[in-house]
């Protein structure tokens, strides 16, 4: 049976009566834009309407949309199979991704745990943490030291690491696992270091340090919690930290890899390895949902030598062929470009042209670091309102809480790039 396409309306029309979006509400449903088509870095509206992507898709597509590369790596791989069960088999699509994976992230990590989205990663990274202690006979050491302002995804051991007041997972306080926190980085990226803004981190982190299994952080930018940039030394000192009170690092890398930042992952920025890492988003260029949760041989021996004597998950499409065949040719896609030459090209241009906003009455903050440029205000924006004059602008800006940002694919071009600066100026200074 052939199914008929739907038209415009009935697309609308099922929409506003079933589909369920990302925190939205059934009973007051915002209102949504139908996308017919993406090309490069522009998406197709179902009214014909063009327009270009300032969000990346929440910062995964970083090569734009529909790359020939990428869509022949799919092809050739679904023809060969789509999906296997990853338990006892392994496949080459798997194999090339994994040795890629161990090759650009900072050394020691040497062992790779996929799953197929960053909150589940993260789940995997808080439960290797504590499946480690348990090993090694400290299952005392079952909390997570994490920073306020932070945002690690959606599930519930991801929830708990999540800032618990002003993020938006403090309904769920009361049922989460209690961790611990410490106050959001106060050191601006590239501004002067003073020693002090590791005071509360160090506090807390040698009063709890019996308990503590595992730090998570964010490294160098705390994204949906509020887009804060702050500074390598911070991240260097928790580090020390770290290793000084016999605590695993977890870093989530999930929004700053494969580039985002300036530097291929955000934690080469201090110059360090975390022992466990988060990676997602980016990892497949936006056309699979995929995951991975690195750890070093430390980490990997001491699971090996708990009571279970394997890691305890093993999600259903864990190391999808099809995924992994993709992820593969994005990296490849990356490491053959003048990646960094292009973020450093975006960064200069986002702070160039974003500086205006700088004078508005109604702005915070404005503040640029790689292919990221944010704009802060003073008071939350109403979404919706900001949304519809975007799109009547030719651009798709998707704002949050007090936030006004552009992660744009790294292969965007100046003029266009000048189209998203200029629609957030004008938007603004209304």
């Amino acid at each position: 049976m052939t199914l008929k396409p739907l038209n415009d309306l009935q697309i609308h029309a099922i929409d506003q009566a079933h589909i369920w979006h990302p925190y939205s509400s059934l009973s007051q449903p915002l209102p949504t834009y139908h996308v017919t088509s993406a090309h490069g870095i522009r998406l197709t509206l179902g009214d014909g309407r063009e327009l270009i992507d300032g969000m990346s898709s929440w910062w995964c597509t970083i090569h734009g949309y529909n790359h020939p590369q990428l869509n022949a790596a799919v092809i050739t791989q679904v023809e060969k199979m789509s999906h296997v069960m990853f338990g006892g088999i392994i496949h080459e699509p798997a194999a090339q991704l994994t040795q890629r994976l161990v090759d650009m992230t900072p050394e020691p990590l040497s062992k790779v745990f996929f799953s197929d989205s960053g909150s589940v990663s993260v789940e995997i990274a808080i439960k290797m943490a504590l499946q480690f202690w348990q090993a090694k006979g400290r299952a005392e050491k079952n909390r997570l030291l994490s920073l306020r302002k932070g945002y690690h995804g959606d599930t519930f051991a991801a929830m708990s690491v999540c800032d618990p007041e002003t993020g938006m997972h403090h309904l769920f306080n009361k049922v989460l696992q209690q961790q611990i926190f410490s106050e959001s980085p106060r050191c601006r990226f590239g501004e002067d270091w003073q020693q002090d803004y590791l005071a509360d981190f160090e506090r807390q982190l040698s009063t709890h340090k019996d308990q503590v299994a595992a730090v998570i952080l964010e490294p160098i930018v705390q994204g949906a919690g509020g887009m804060w940039f702050y500074s390598p030394d911070y991240l260097e000192g928790v580090r020390t930290l770290c290793d000084k009170h016999d605590v695993l690092l977890i870093a989530d890398e999930i929004a700053t890899g494969f580039g985002r930042t300036g530097k291929l992952f955000a934690c080469e920025w201090a110059g360090i390895s975390p022992d466990i890492m988060c990676v997602g988003k980016s990892l497949t260029g936006g056309y699979m949902s995929l995951a991975a949760t690195l750890c070093n041989d430390k980490v990997a021996a001491g699971i090996g030598e708990s009571e279970a004597g394997v890691f305890m998950h093993g999600p259903t499409f864990m190391a999808n062929p099809l995924a992994c065949a993709v992820a593969t040719a994005s990296i490849d896609l990356l490491l053959a470009s003048d990646w960094q030459g292009n973020v450093a090209r975006i960064e200069a241009q986002l702070a160039e042209q974003l500086a205006p906003c700088k004078t508005y009455d109604t702005v915070a903050d404005v503040r640029v670091l790689g292919a990221i440029g944010v704009v802060e205000m003073k008071d939350f924006v109403d979404v919706a309102a900001l949304q519809k004059r975007f799109v009547d602008a030719g651009v798709w800006i998707r704002p949050f809480a007090k936030m006004i940002y552009v992660m744009p694919a790294f292969n965007i071009e100046a003029a266009d790039l000048s189209k998203l600066t200029a629609a957030i100026v004008a938007v603004l200074s209304c």
